[in-house]
């Protein structure tokens, strides 16, 4: 990460996942939930490995880590982190958010997760401890959002309404296979990457 980006005694935005590549709607939504959560900024947390996906269409790490760098270049509260490049595989966001705690205290973590992950955040790692210590942001996922109760969440959990976009990763490497354009769904610099590797 580059500790020049990093503030002190700011709401962090802790946006997880495999930007696989990062397209933008992952941008779109960062933007969004800056104002609406309201956050201070919103970290890009590129994930190695994810316990709970398949690795096969899993493009190079240090690949998706420059695409994300250069995506955000632009975008001053919009932060790439590597922290889980240097954690033990598979990622678990309990170890994570531990680690990234420990080591910028003056920080509030807030996780951001999409209405698909909530309905499965039993199943993550020491999810009740996290339930327990950080605030969860939940972001509408198609056809996932109608299925969670406000009511029923805990304290810590809130839902926020924020753009659907009709973006995928998936879309995007089908559309590179296929030898067709992704110039509209992803940033410039990700196109010029792409191209080049």
């Amino acid at each position: 990460m580059d500790s020049s980006a990093i503030h002190h005694g700011k709401t962090v935005g802790i946006f997880g996942g495999s930007f696989n590549p990062i397209h933008l709607g992952h941008i779109a939504l960062a933007r969004h939930l800056l104002g609406a959560a309201p956050l201070d900024e919103v970290w890009f947390v590129v994930s190695p490995q994810n316990p709970l996906k398949h690795q096969a269409q899993l493009m190079d790490d240090q690949l998706r880590w420059r695409m994300v760098c250069e995506a955000l270049k632009e975008e001053p509260h919009l932060i790439p982190c590597d922290v889980e490049m240097h954690l033990p595989t598979p990622s678990y966001m309990w170890i994570t958010l531990q680690h990234l705690e420990k080591n910028y205290p003056q920080h509030r973590f807030v996780l951001l997760i999409g209405g698909d992950n909530w309905q499965h955040f039993h199943q993550w790692y020491h999810h009740e401890d996290i339930i327990a210590r950080y605030p969860i942001v939940i972001y509408p996922r198609s056809g996932s959002n109608e299925m969670i109760s406000a009511a029923a969440l805990p304290p810590s959990v809130r839902v926020i309404e924020a753009p659907l976009l009709n973006i995928s990763s998936t879309l995007i490497r089908q559309r590179m296979a296929a030898g067709e354009s992704i110039d509209h769904l992803v940033p410039a610099a990700v196109t010029s990457i792409l191209q080049t590797t």
